[in-house]
């Protein structure tokens, strides 16, 4: 514990600032776009339309926190199911772990008291209410199938990418379009949340506990079911790194490499282990 807090805080401080800043985002749009008196409200009063311009908003949110200098250092987890996922796949170390998650539950928990004090009654009342995560009309049923569905489309399609040299340069932004994709159509069946601290940033401040155990379960159970399926396919040596992206010269924590990058005859091979030093 002492080494992984010593040497690895600042992953731990990107984490937190990573989801932070992401639900800052979300409460700075969702106040724009669901609150009765905003004019953009007023201007587009398909929830429909509305949704697209959340998960316009929210997908290159993503894209540019992943792609950004401290999600190139820690990875660009963002979330506990997450990283708990790669903890199973033996690609980040207990400690490790421990810290990802306090640090994503707190750094969400703070962007959204940050836009609380900013935007006041307009975005603590209802309907934006703190951009809580609740079960649809639906039923929390199909909410909880829906997140792990969800859930585990993302984390398959990142251990895809992630561990393809072709494709892991373009795994922010499948994960981006997936948001995009995500908020539109499946937001009205479960909040769409996939994160648990996501859904804690909200709920702690709104006191909204409606069906908490929902999103604490099905985001985990999906990644967890995506990256069993993924091993049964190619094993355990077809996990490389905990890393979304590979290919920056920041640091990695998880395999010790990364403090320079890889040069182009490195990755001849379409799929050979991307970014990996010997004793990864």
């Amino acid at each position: 514990m002492k080494y992984a807090l010593t040497n690895h805080w600042p992953e731990y401080l990107m984490e937190a600032a990573g989801l932070g800043l992401f639900m800052v985002s979300a409460g700075l749009f969702g106040t724009l776009l669901e609150y009765p008196n905003s004019p953009l409200h007023l201007a587009m009063p398909s929830p429909l339309v509305r949704r697209i311009l959340m998960g316009l908003a929210m997908g290159l949110t993503a894209i540019g926190l992943i792609y950004y200098p401290w999600g190139q250092q820690s990875g660009a987890h963002y979330n506990p199911a997450v990283t708990l996922t790669f903890l199973r796949l033996g690609k980040v170390g207990p400690w490790d772990a421990a810290f990802y998650v306090l640090a994503q539950f707190v750094g969400g928990v703070v962007g959204v008291l940050l836009v609380a004090g900013l935007l006041r009654a307009s975005f603590a009342r209802p309907p934006v209410q703190y951009v809580a995560t609740l079960p649809g009309p639906s039923g929390v049923a199909i909410a909880f199938i829906a997140e792990a569905v969800i859930s585990g489309l993302l984390m398959a399609t990142v251990l895809v990418s992630s561990n393809s040299a072709r494709l892991m340069p373009f795994t922010g932004a499948f994960a981006g379009v997936l948001l995009f994709l995500y908020i539109t159509f499946e937001a009205p069946l479960s909040g769409m949340s996939i994160n648990p601290a996501r859904t804690v940033a909200s709920a702690v401040p709104a006191r909204l506990w409606t069906s908490l155990w929902v999103y604490f379960l099905a985001p985990p159970l999906g990644m967890l079911m995506a990256a069993e399926a993924y091993l049964a396919v190619g094993g355990h040596a077809a996990v490389h790194c905990a890393k979304l992206n590979h290919m920056t010269a920041r640091r990695c924590i998880f395999c010790g490499s990364g403090t320079q990058q890889r040069s182009p005859s490195s990755l001849e091979q379409p799929d050979a282990p991307p970014g990996i030093q010997e004793g990864a």
